[in-house]
């Protein structure tokens, strides 16, 4: 059984910083594409960062020069550094997993994977 437990989320100031963890088990972890999900307030989920088994990583325009994912294949665990965080940021985030190499631009669509964690919130005041 695929299961997805995230972690790391919590309270931060505009400016500040947070590393979400996602730590995956019940796959081979290299084989899968992975990625950040992220709910806001009033919105449907969106992609942030995701990869793919084939070392493509795609970030989403909010998401680029602030946010960096990535993996420790020995802890399989994945990471999402978020740095300069915004209000405009607060939500709900969650990793996903694929047990496939999706297509480069299908990567940041959720209705491509079929694992989920159970999400993590994120809040950042100004």
């Amino acid at each position: 059984e695929v299961q997805l437990v995230e972690s790391g989320g919590g309270s931060a100031q505009a400016g500040g910083a947070l590393r979400l963890s996602c730590v995956a088990s019940g796959f081979s972890y290299g084989t899968y594409s992975m990625g950040w999900f992220r709910q806001l307030p009033g919105k449907e989920r969106e992609g942030i960062a995701a990869f793919n088994s084939a070392g493509t990583t795609i970030y989403a325009t909010s998401a680029k020069g602030r946010f960096t994912i990535s993996q420790d294949n020995a802890k399989n665990t994945l990471y999402l550094q978020m740095n300069s965080l915004k209000p405009e940021d607060t939500g709900m985030y969650y990793c996903a997993a694929e047990g496939r190499s999706l297509a480069s631009w299908s990567i940041l669509f959720q209705q491509y994977y079929n694992y989920w964690g159970q999400g993590t919130q994120v809040t950042v005041s100004s």
